[in-house]
């Protein structure tokens, strides 16, 4: 079942339904394209700073996403994603870093976790697999942004285990959703993607690597960090995969691949707001 539910308004965005209704105080989700104000490769709702777009185009389109879903936009949080696995508790300290500016993004790093209410959290794709988590006993909240090199990395690996570490969670209490990516539809690659998740991974189903021939393959990193998470100790019945695919989809997403790598970017977010 499609863990993405698609809210039409005035600003329209997938949430996690089954989510938050555990928690009423979370809000979790993925954007769109369309609603906001950038122009040209950017059209419209691009929320990243990192592309060349104009900054006051995509504040206003943080700020517009931030009311929509009720969290000041100064709770805004943002790292510096680089494609790695290094992964940051974020405290009342960081809170708001990164939502002006991308040189005050929290730096290298790709996963982020907080049991902070009031901070939103926040990251960015274009095809890459956006990962969320969520221990509703402990009220622990984290995203990490899974490519290619960061599945090759285990992030989803490293996030589990930082839960763990910092907070004292237990993986059977974790619930994972794995969000809107590219599919293996629309991701062929090369060896030079296939070699190393080969060498890195055991846990790689042999039906996430077809073969096209010539060297080339279609690649489903959907089904490869779902085994990640389960050998992390995730129980299957907690995770939650959606179907949609951003390469399929470029009426709803930017798609770095179809759009040939000039293009805006989706934004992930979770949060729980202060309690009333």
């Amino acid at each position: 079942m499609e863990p993405f539910l698609l809210k039409t308004g005035e600003l329209s965005y997938f949430s996690i339904p089954s989510w938050e209704k555990i928690s009423p105080s979370l809000s979790v989700g993925f954007s769109i394209r369309e609603g906001g104000t950038s122009t040209g490769n950017f059209n419209s709702f691009n929320l990243a700073l990192h592309v060349r777009d104009s900054d006051e185009n995509v504040i206003e389109n943080r700020k517009k996403l931030a009311a929509a879903i009720n969290f000041p936009f100064s709770a805004w949080t943002t790292a510096e994603q680089v494609h790695g696995n290094n992964v940051e508790i974020i405290t009342l300290a960081e809170r708001g870093r990164g939502r002006n500016r991308l040189e005050d993004s929290i730096s290298n790093t790709d996963g982020i976790l907080t049991n902070v209410p009031d901070i939103l959290l926040t990251s960015y794709y274009a095809d890459c697999v956006p990962l969320y988590f969520f221990d509703p006993v402990k009220k622990i909240i984290g995203l990490a942004h899974a490519g290619w090199k960061g599945t090759v990395l285990k992030i989803g690996e490293k996030m589990v285990s930082e839960m763990i570490k910092n907070f004292n969670s237990r993986p059977e209490d974790i619930k994972v959703v794995i969000g809107p990516s590219i599919g293996q539809c629309c991701y062929e690659v090369n060896k030079q993607v296939i070699n190393p998740l080969k060498a890195e991974l055991t846990c790689i189903p042999d039906e996430a690597i077809l073969v096209k021939g010539n060297e080339h393959f279609n690649l489903d990193l959907k089904k490869i960090n779902n085994q990640i998470m389960i050998k992390a100790g995730i129980l299957p019945q907690n995770i939650e995969i959606s179907s949609l695919c951003t390469g399929c989809n470029t009426d709803l997403f930017f798609s770095h691949r179809m759009e040939n790598g000039i293009t805006g970017r989706m934004a992930s977010w979770i949060g729980m707001r202060k309690d009333e």
